[in-house]
Parts: C-alpha cells; sequence; structure tokens
C-alpha cells in the first residue's frame, strides 16, 4: 500500500515550478529509481530530494504544514517510484521532441543525471558487486552515446532507429538491475523521509 499518493505529473511539474527547482520530472523519478536500486541504504528520500537544487538553493519552506506538504507530495511520487521498482516496471519518459540533439540531451540527463546520480547517491566509493558496477558503468556509457548522437544534429531514420535501440538498452538495463540486485531485497528498502 502506497502511504501517500501520487499528485500526479501536471500538478507536480507545476510544484516544482513553485519552488524554482532546475530539476526537471523526467530526471527527479530517474534519480529516485536510481536512489531506490542503490546498494547505499543509508541513502535517504530527504537526501535525494535536496539534491535537485543546487547546494543552498533548496526552498527554505516556512511553516510545518508547509514542510509537511512538500515531502508528502515527494513522498507520493517516491512510492511511485518504489511501486514501479517492485514490479520492475520502470520504463524512461517519453519524450515528444522531433529535435535529435534535444532529445539526446533530455535523454541524457534521465540516464546520467537521473538513474546514475541517484544510484550513487554522492558516494564515489560505493560498494558493489562486479556485474553491478558494470552495468552501471554501461548505463552511463549509455548516456555519452546520447550526448555522441545529439551533438552531430543528424536527423536521418537510421539516427532515430539507433537513438530508438539505445533506449530499449537502457530500460533492459535498468530491469536487470532491478530483477538481479534490488528485487531479492526489496523488503529492506523500504525508506522513510528522514
Amino acid at each position: 500500500m502506497q502511504a501517500n499518493k501520487y499528485i500526479g505529473d501536471e500538478a507536480f511539474i507545476k510544484m516544482l515550478d513553485h519552488y524554482n527547482c532546475p530539476t526537471p520530472l523526467n530526471v527527479v523519478k530517474m534519480r529516485f529509481c536510481g536512489a531506490i536500486c542503490s546498494p547505499n541504504l543509508k541513502l535517504r528520500p530527504a537526501d535525494v530530494i535536496s539534491s535537485f537544487w543546487e547546494e543552498g538553493a533548496a526552498p527554505r519552506l516556512t511553516t510545518k504544514a508547509e514542510a509537511d506538504l512538500f515531502f508528502k507530495f515527494f513522498m507520493g511520487l517516491w512510492d511511485e517510484i518504489f511501486s514501479s521498482v517492485s514490479q520492475n516496471k520502470v520504463k524512461i519518459s517519453h519524450i515528444e521532441n522531433n529535435d535529435i540533439t534535444a532529445y539526446c540531451q533530455m535523454r541524457y540527463d534521465e540516464v546520467e543525471q537521473g538513474f546514475v546520480e541517484g544510484f550513487f547517491g554522492g558516494e564515489e566509493n560505493l560498494q558493489m558487486q562486479g556485474y553491478l558496477a558494470q552495468i552501471v558503468d554501461s548505463l552511463s556509457e549509455l548516456a555519452l552515446a546520447y550526448q555522441k548522437i545529439g551533438a552531430k544534429g543528424e536527423h536521418s531514420t537510421a539516427v532515430w532507429d539507433a537513438v530508438r535501440h539505445t533506449d530499449k538498452m537502457v530500460e533492459r538495463s535498468i530491469a536487470f538491475i532491478i530483477e538481479n540486485s534490488v528485487l531479492p531485497r526489496i523488503k529492506q528498502l523500504r525508506r522513510q523521509v528522514n
């Protein structure tokens, strides 16, 4: 059972705008996903939430009621992502953009600044099994592939096919991480806000 209900993408985007959050929703979702999949069990949702703003730029919550609502909304999304992870149904965002450069930049951000950054959660020397390190490294390599494709700005069918194939490889890599590293320990992964 979800403790907090997700308010939906449209309302959540408005909330992020209200608090001048520089991190877009697709990156927020994937950073939560990476944090849930992380072997760093000390990583708290509050740590991940604060990472959406530059250091010292997090919003000042003036009342307890505002703080409670702020964290309730974020934890609603966390619970939504946790549910997707526990069912191994994580999907990268649907991007409606026909500009290859913009598409690839958004996808790079989602994979590298989202999932990979969430997975490491600020730890430079995170201890993990070798196969898991290789898969996470491959996700960073796929993110770089998006960057290289986007930098060329070529809009051919073959390029779009390569991008769509890369999308599938990202989803398969995340599914592999969940299947082999997360699901065996899913009950230990419920985390509280603080």
